[in-house]
């Protein structure tokens, strides 16, 4: 399975949304004793992973794994704030923001990178 270039970051994007889902329904699913969380975790699981995979033949694998747990964790900390789950300080929004600023930074560091993963796989082989 392939995916054309100009995907792998929207993949990648909606990979760590369904990361952020996973992380969620994991935790909603009270160790694996309530099924309607469980099946969106292991749904969403699957999901998550395999697009991920799909973009890293696109993007380097550390930048794309940088990018998918830093925006997986910064949403699944939004979305425990706005449920009531956890807490928002000033001190935890500036390090969220500082991880976005990040993203953005790897994003930009790919647009003017030069080889991509699959020329660099091709020269190796």
């Amino acid at each position: 399975m392939s995916l054309p270039r100009s995907w792998a970051w929207p993949v990648l994007l909606l990979s760590a949304v369904l990361e952020a889902v996973w992380a969620n329904a994991l935790s909603a699913s009270q160790s694996f004793s309530v099924l309607g969380p469980t099946v969106l975790f292991l749904v969403t699981v699957l999901l998550s992973t395999v697009g991920l995979g799909l973009a890293m033949k696109h993007i380097p694998t550390g930048t794309a794994y940088a990018v998918w747990t830093s925006l997986g964790a910064v949403l699944t900390v939004t979305y425990s704030t706005l449920t009531g789950n956890e807490e928002m300080s000033w001190l935890k929004a500036l390090f969220l923001a500082g991880i976005i600023g990040c993203v953005v930074g790897l994003k930009r560091m790919d647009a003017a990178d030069g080889p991509t993963t699959e020329r660099r796989i091709a020269a190796d082989a």
